[in-house]
């Protein structure tokens, strides 16, 4: 078998392929999140430095940053930065807010007509200072009023401190950058998301893949069951597969149809065998028996003249018991006579000839019967039926059995008893349908076996004797019924060539 059409290596294939699409799905993410970090990362230095830049310029140019910003033709600060920078505040060697963008921090003016400056030590609503600032400010960082502050809804944002040298003193620029914490946590479980949805897709893959490939198992345990079970007709549908399971659905099919086989051939050694037994029952009977029977009914006819009483009375009782004899003898003698006609081989002699002719010379012997039972017969023959072939001795046999027992199923009812004759394909099919008694449905498979009746007083080789004749015909017999509606034999023989 060719590697890769095997189990092992399609579910490896599959397995790298998901492997592969995983990681590559992955550093993608990776990369794109890597790559937008450092254009976020690009804009916040970007938006540092102008704000610096704008602060210092404040101290050198004595303008405001306010007016600074609104003013034309500045480059400084766009919109892009505006996005992104929150505040620019100036705190000058006093530690007083100098200037600022945002207007409740900055001077007022006095009544007296002096410049007050707000103490930086009042900004209580500022964003906590960075780790690394606090690192740099050494001995400043207990002039700022948040360096213990913690992040809050009210202080978003992070702030940087440059310190600018000035012939006045140390000033410090502050610079305030926005920060959407909503966008930080799109960015922060964006990975996740992703993650996550890999991880279902690679599931729900895995799942279907499981399926795919443990179907085939459960049908061949489904079949083992069935098989297990006495159901050697059933096959495995996955056979056309070319891996492992295909191969094993292949042998399991190949398995059950030799079983099959075999039951077949068991059941034909076990007919062979009863047929055996029955050929020597019947060789010894007619051997032992009937040479009496005979003797014993040509006593009970010498009997009957010679030995007849006068009177009236006790020659009818006479007469009643010896033709009662008699009856019994025949009855044994036909017994016997079935046995031999089953256990022998059949040497047929096949002539073109009539079914309806063969079937007529059936009904003459049951018409007495019927009329005493009130039972109607139709016989329909359909247009232009051809001939069969078959030996007209045997097929008597055959519509003689199937007539009497339709007779005898219809005793206690009566009714109508229907005989059709008809063209079928290569064969003439004769339907022979009473309205008695029915058989039972769990009877139906064994009515052709030697030996099952239901009679009491049957041998059980009547129907058993048709099918073995229809069969040496190259016919075909079939057997329809409902119990306490009534039987249809269906014969179907070849037609003449």
């Amino acid at each position: 078998m060719n590697f890769f059409n095997t189990f092992r290596a399609r579910l490896l294939i599959i397995l790298a392929v998901l492997l592969i699409a995983t990681l590559g799905v992955q550093l993608y993410i990776n990369l794109n999140n890597r790559r937008e970090n450092i254009r976020l990362r690009e804009m916040q230095e970007q938006a540092l430095v102008v704000g610096i830049v704008i602060g210092a310029n404040s101290l050198t140019s004595g303008d405001r940053l306010r007016d600074f910003v609104k003013r034309e033709g500045q480059s400084f600060f766009d919109e892009t930065n505006t996005e992104r920078i929150k505040d620019i505040t100036v705190i000058n060697n006093e530690w007083e807010v100098y200037d600022s963008l945002n207007p409740d921090y900055l001077p007022t003016e006095g009544e007296d007509g002096e410049t007050k400056y707000l103490q930086f030590s009042e900004l209580t609503n500022l964003p906590p200072l960075m780790e690394g600032e606090k690192n740099r400010l050494g001995e400043d960082l207990a002039k700022f009023p948040n360096a213990k502050t913690v992040e809050n809804e009210e202080t978003d944002g992070e702030m940087h401190t440059v310190p600018i040298e000035t012939n006045q003193g140390r000033f410090y620029v502050l610079v305030t950058l926005k920060t959407d914490k909503k966008e930080i946590f799109q960015k922060a479980t964006q990975p996740l998301i992703y993650t996550l949805l890999i991880l279902l897709f690679s599931t729900a893959t895995t799942f279907f893949l499981v399926w795919r490939f443990t179907r085939p198992i459960a049908n061949l345990s489904e079949a083992a069951r069935r098989v297990a079970a006495g159901d050697l007709s059933f096959r495995v549908k996955d056979a056309e597969r070319t891996d492992e399971v295909g191969q094993l659905a292949l042998q399991f099919n190949d398995m059950t149809a030799e079983l099959e086989k075999s039951r077949h051939l068991e059941a034909q050694l076990q007919q062979a065998e009863k047929s055996a037994v029955v050929g020597r029952l019947a060789s010894a009977i007619a051997h032992e028996i009937r040479n009496p029977l005979n003797y014993i009914n040509l006593t009970l006819d010498h009997l009957r003249v010679k030995f007849a009483p006068a009177e009236d009375g006790k020659r009818a009782n006479f007469e009643k018991l010896t033709a009662q004899l008699k009856t019994e003898v025949g009855r044994i003698n036909n017994q016997i006579s079935d046995f031999l006609r089953y256990s022998r081989p059949l040497k047929l002699n096949l002539q073109p000839i009539s079914a309806r002719a063969v079937i007529e010379d059936s009904l003459r012997i049951i018409e007495p019967q019927t009329a005493e039972q009130d039972i109607k017969i139709n016989l329909i023959e359909e247009e232009n039926v051809p001939c069969i072939l078959g030996d007209a001795k045997v097929l008597h046999s055959v519509f003689n059995n199937l007539l009497i027992n339709a007779v005898q199923a219809m005793a206690k009812s009566g009714g109508i008893l229907n005989v059709i004759i008809s063209a079928k394909e290569n064969f003439v099919k004769i339907e022979v349908t009473d309205r008695g008694v029915g058989i039972p449905e769990e009877n139906l498979d064994k009515v052709f076996e030697p030996y099952f009746s239901t009679k009491e007083t049957g041998t059980g080789l009547g129907l058993a004797i048709v099918k073995k004749n229809v069969d040496d015909h190259n016919g075909l017999i079939d057997v329809e019924s409902k119990l306490g509606e009534g039987t249809k034999f269906t014969v179907r023989l070849p037609k003449e060539n």
